[in-house]
């Protein structure tokens, strides 16, 4: 990880407007849990619904999808990337610092605000929060690196993910079952599921094959937006 570049994206993830969407939807979620807790509706079931449909399902990929095309493609787009590119950094240590840098974004804005809200609306006690949290945190680990991939290998990587993420995992993956093996969210469902004793959560995919898919498509994303960025400098120079 280069601390350099890593200062660099912190510094323009944050200062860009886009960085409001990472405080505005968390906080969405959070003043939900406490109204939710205010009024006593804040049951088992209620509070693993609120997790589940907009922790998980809502938050985790927009957050991701901010974070992961936002550490890279406003770079690629206006030409800055180049600056960094010129140096003699490899493009596997740009891109994984990159990606970390999304990672901790995700961690930030998306797993401890589940892991807070949950608190909030089952107490201390429950293992939901920490099961959520830590379910998020791995989507995140996968959602990053996809996310990153697409905003290195196309300019419309927010609204291919978007399509992704909302169409395809929220109403796809929820209609027809048998997409539901290549969802990452239902990936992330699943460990989640071995985390909490909880009967509200209920996974389809089985532990390994999630695991597994988890681990492969992180890999492979990260080497896709390393190969796609070493052409990027190959088409650049010529």
């Amino acid at each position: 990880m280069n601390t350099t570049i890593a200062y660099i994206t912190f510094r323009g993830m944050l200062g860009r407007r886009r960085a409001l969407l990472l405080f505005f939807l968390p906080a969405i979620l959070l003043l939900l849990s406490l109204a939710l807790r205010l009024s006593g509706n804040d049951g088992l079931d209620t509070g693993t619904s609120v997790l589940w449909t907009f922790g998980l399902a809502v938050l985790l990929p927009l957050v991701a999808l901010i974070a992961g095309t936002g550490v890279i493609g406003p770079e690629i787009d206006d030409g800055q990337i180049m600056y960094i590119l010129t140096k003699p950094i490899s493009r596997t240590s740009v891109i994984l610092t990159k990606y970390l840098c999304a990672v901790v974004l995700v961690a930030a804005f998306a797993a401890l605000p589940v892991w807070l809200g949950g608190v909030i609306m089952l107490g201390p006690d429950s293992d939901l929060p920490v099961a959520f949290a830590v379910g998020v945190l791995l989507g995140g680990v996968a959602y990053s690196a996809v996310f990153t991939a697409l905003a290195v290998a196309s300019r419309q990587a927010v609204t291919i993910g978007l399509i992704y993420a909302m169409v395809w995992e929220s109403l796809i993956g929820n209609f027809a079952p048998g997409t539901q093996v290549l969802s990452v969210q239902q990936w992330s469902l699943t460990v989640l599921d071995r985390l909490t004793s909880s009967s509200t959560v209920n996974a389809t995919v089985s532990l390994p094959v999630s695991v597994a898919l988890l681990v492969l498509v992180t890999a492979g994303s990260l080497l896709l937006a390393t190969t796609r960025l070493r052409s990027l400098t190959l088409a650049s120079a010529d």
